[in-house]
C-alpha cells in the first residue's frame, strides 16, 4: 500500500511516498528556515504564503522521485492538526482536492502523531507498546503508544515547549535562528558545570514538565552581567543551559518508565535530534537494560515521510475523512 504524505504544519512543506508505513519511496522537503531567519522566528503569514507557493511543486517531485504517478496511489495522508492554523489550511485543502479529484481516500494525521512513526520508518522491527518522549519546537510529552492509533498522554510541559525554551534561551544569549540546533552544537565546546541553573518541577505532577523558569533563570543570569559588566562564556552558559533542560526530560521520562513498568523505550520529535538528549537517553536505557528507538535525524524535524507512515496505520484503524476535513491549530495526540 502506497501513501502519499502531505506536511505543512509550520515552516516546512514536504511530502513523501511511503509503502506500508515503513519503507521510504521518496521524501521532499521545502524549507523555509533562511527567510524566517531574518525574523527571528517563523512569522506564520510568511509561512502560510510560501506554503501555497510550494507545494504543487514538493508534491510532483515525491511523485517523480519515487517514479510513481498519482494512478499509483492508495491514499492521502495529511497533517491537520497540531501546527499554525494558515500553514495547515495550505496542506489540508490541497490534500483535499487532490483527493476529490482522484477519487483517493482522505487519511488525517495528526503531527505529533507522526513524529512518533518516524520510528517505525528508522526502525521497521519496533512495534507498540512503547513508551514515547515526544520533544519538539511547540511539544513535550511522555506518551504511552499502547497501539499505533491508541495513544496516552503520561506527561506534558505546563508552559514552554523544551524546543521554545532552547529557541528563546538561544535568542538572549545572541545565537542566531534556529536557536536549539546552532546551541546544540555551541554547548559541546562548553562546560556544563559552569553556571549553576534550576531544575524546576511541577508540585502534583511528576510527570510533568515546567521550563519558563528555566528560561527566566538565563535571561537573569544575562540582564545581571550585562549591569556588572561580567562576560559571559556562551559555550559554558550553552552547554550548562542544554544539561538543564536535557535532565528534566530524561528525569521525568525514566520516571514514567519506572512507574508504567515499560519494556520498551523511543524518543521523536525535533529536539530528540540534540546530541545531549540522545547520549544521555541511550546511556540511562543501557544501564536500565532497556532497549531505546531513537529516529535518523534526518527524521527527527517535520517531514512529510512520517505522515505518510502513521497515516497507513491511521487507514487500518478506519480513521479516513471526508471534504468536511478542517485544520486545528490545537488538538490532543489522545
Amino acid at each position: 500500500m502506497i501513501l502519499l504524505g502531505i506536511e505543512s504544519s509550520c515552516d516546512e512543506t514536504a511530502a513523501a511516498l511511503v509503502e506500508d508505513g515503513r519503507t521510504i519511496l521518496s521524501s521532499v522537503i521545502a524549507s523555509q528556515v533562511e527567510e524566517h531567519k531574518i525574523y527571528g522566528g517563523v512569522v506564520p503569514e510568511i509561512a502560510s504564503r510560501r506554503h501555497s507557493e510550494a507545494i504543487v511543486g514538493v508534491v510532483q517531485e515525491a511523485l517523480s522521485q519515487a517514479g510513481k504517478s498519482l494512478a499509483d496511489l492508495d491514499g492521502i495522508a495529511v497533517t491537520y492538526a497540531p501546527g499554525l492554523i494558515g500553514a495547515l489550511l495550505v496542506g489540508v485543502n490541497f490534500a483535499k482536492g487532490l483527493a476529490l479529484s482522484t477519487g483517493l481516500p482522505l487519511i488525517p494525521v495528526h503531527h505529533l502523531r507522526g513524529h512518533i512513526a518516524s520510528n517505525y520508518l528508522s526502525s521497521p522491527g519496533l512495534e507498540p507498546p512503547f513508551l514515547c518522549l515526544v520533544v519538539s519546537g511547540g511539544h513535550s510529552h511522555i506518551v504511552q503508544v499502547e497501539d499505533y492509533t491508541k495513544l496516552k498522554i503520561l506527561g506534558r510541559t505546563r508552559d514552554d515547549a523544551a524546543g521554545e525554551a532552547f529557541d528563546k534561551a538561544a535568542r538572549a544569549m545572541g545565537i542566531p535562528y534556529p536557536g536549539g540546533v546552532e546551541m546544540d552544537r555551541v554547548a559541546e565546546e562548553g562546560n556544563p558545570a559552569a553556571y549553576k541553573l534550576p531544575h524546576p518541577h511541577v508540585e502534583g505532577a511528576p510527570l510533568d514538565f515546567s521550563f519558563s523558569g528555566l528560561k527566566t533563570a538565563v535571561l537573569n543570569l544575562l540582564n545581571n552581567a550585562r549591569q556588572k559588566g561580567e562576560e559571559i562564556s556562551v559555550p559554558d552558559l550553552c552547554a550548562s543551559y542544554r544539561r538543564a533542560v536535557v535532565s528534566c526530560l530524561t528525569e521525568n521520562f525514566f520516571q514514567a518508565a519506572e512507574m508504567t513498568g515499560a519494556k520498551t523505550l523511543a524518543a521523536a520529535g525535533g529536539v530528540s535530534a540534540n546530541r545531549l538528549l540522545r547520549r544521555e537517553l541511550e546511556r540511562l536505557a543501557g544501564e536500565r537494560g532497556l532497549p531505546l528507538y531513537l529516529p535518523d535525524k534526518s527524521l527527527c524535524g517535520d517531514n512529510a515521510a512520517m505522515i505518510a507512515s502513521q497515516g497507513y496505520y491511521e487507514f487500518l484503524a478506519g480513521n479516513t475523512a471526508g471534504m468536511d476535513l478542517n485544520a486545528c491549530a490545537q488538538r490532543t495526540i489522545e
